[in-house]
């Protein structure tokens, strides 16, 4: 298994090919895009990627964010910016450890890229269990995307080479993020249906602080079930 690759909102096919190329000399193979703004498949990403679409790289495109992650088990995000949200830091080498570990317990890994201009929104930043800031010269952090995907990518490469002891199994496997979601949805339903939602303009940022405070937990499978039904139990009518 290896890391996957999510571009939200790429602007250019150009940039698109050249994050392919990146990919494919670490070896890399799964990139996904959200709503690409000039769509796919692209001319101009074909020719930037020089053969690395037909020589491994698979292209998926999906919707929402939601959907690029929804098989996944752990989630960074790469941003310049640390937002108003909780989230563990880390650096392209600890993020490489990180994944190394995850991934030899056959778990999912995506790592989320912003668009060229405006970076990752907070609700992308919200789905991920940690966030990636690259230690660059704090006068001039601009770099373009496929420089920003060789980073992680390359860093990964390297560290999974190395003889490195994986973390133990914790029994059972960490949820991913479709059930995530889908438990998501039900505790804000619920909480809307009892009137949690008191101003619709704080909504978004407490269903955002919300979604942060449960990825931030890792949850286990065994533990979102728990969680499940402890949301089925207040629902149901109180016994004498």
């Amino acid at each position: 298994m290896k890391p996957i690759i999510v571009l939200v909102t790429p602007q250019l096919g150009e940039n698109i090919g050249m994050v392919a190329r990146a990919m494919l000399n670490c070896g890399l193979t799964d990139l996904r895009l959200v709503a690409p703004r000039d769509g796919w498949p692209s001319i101009p990403a074909e020719r930037a990627a020089s053969g690395a679409l037909e020589k491994g790289v698979t292209v998926s495109v999906y919707e929402t964010t939601e959907q690029a992650v929804a098989d996944c088990h752990y989630v960074a995000a790469t941003t310049a910016r640390l937002r108003d949200l909780v989230k563990r830091v880390e650096t392209e080498h600890t993020l490489a450890k990180e994944m190394n570990a995850r991934l030899a317990q056959k778990q999912n890994c995506a790592v989320l890229f912003g668009p060229e201009r405006s970076g990752l929104t907070n609700e992308d930043i919200a789905l991920s269990h940690a966030v990636v800031t690259f230690p660059l010269n704090p006068d001039f952090t601009s770099l373009n995307l496929s420089q920003a995907v060789l980073i992680i990518a390359h860093s990964w490469h390297s560290y999974c080479r190395e003889d490195q002891k994986n973390f133990a199994d914790a029994g059972s496997p960490p949820a991913p993020q479709a059930d995530f979601q889908n438990f998501m949805k039900r505790l804000l339903d619920d909480l809307d249906e009892r009137g949690f939602f008191r101003s619709e303009g704080l909504r978004p940022t407490l269903e955002r602080n919300l979604t942060s405070l449960f990825v931030r937990a890792e949850m286990t499978e065994q533990e979102l079930n728990t969680l499940n039904g402890v949301i089925r139990s207040l629902k149901l009518p109180k016994q004498s």
